[in-house]
């Protein structure tokens, strides 16, 4: 099974995030639109694995407190000139980093290693290719895209709105050419 740990986006936010990107999607209709039943804010990567008990339990034993998050402004991967990931950003209070770095250190018995040691975190909207932020050989940027940022350099900075996370949460990814799904195996209180 493939798995992750991220926390969930707020109703209101997510509504906010799909009409923002619904406005941009006309532009750039060659581009993988990510559905807005998979947004989330990823705080660490498992990858494939068959350790769900103990992930499970490992997890339960993480303490720390709810994280306020801030959604606005918008970006891409690798470059704005190459564009590749279309973003958007997030900003998270102290305890995020805490959040972050406490699970990679519940996790490395476990043999997962952190993503990178400071956690800058963003909600993916569009990909191409791969939707690696570098990407693999022969894959290009989208021209569509550029669309996309013309646009979005004539409006002022988008603001989505500011949540605060009471819990996290263990998700299995399922991949499809259709895209993927995610199903929550567990949630945990932040407190």
């Amino acid at each position: 099974m493939r798995l992750f740990v991220a926390l969930d986006i707020d109703p209101d936010i997510r509504e906010r995030i799909t009409a923002f990107r619904d406005q941009l999607r006309r532009l750039a209709p060659g581009v993988r639109w990510v559905g807005p039943e998979t947004y989330h804010v990823t705080l660490q990567f498992l990858g494939e694995t068959k350790k769900l008990a103990e992930i499970r339990d490992t997890l339960v034993k993480v303490n720390s407190s709810p994280v306020t998050l801030s959604f606005h402004g918008a970006g891409f991967f690798p470059t704005p000139k190459s564009p590749r990931v279309f973003w958007i950003g997030i900003e998270g209070d102290e305890h995020l980093q805490t959040l972050a770095d406490s699970l990679a250190r519940a996790l490395q018995p476990l043999e997962f290693e952190r993503d990178h040691d400071v956690f800058t975190p963003h909600l993916t909207l569009a990909r191409v290719g791969s939707g690696r932020p570098h990407p693999v050989r022969g894959e290009r940027a989208a021209p569509s895209l550029q669309l996309v940022r013309e646009q979005l350099e004539k409006s002022p900075p988008p603001d989505f709105g500011t949540m605060t996370a009471h819990e996290f949460s263990l998700y299995e990814s399922y991949l499809s050419p259709a895209g993927a799904r995610y199903e929550k195996r567990a949630s945990f209180p932040l407190r």
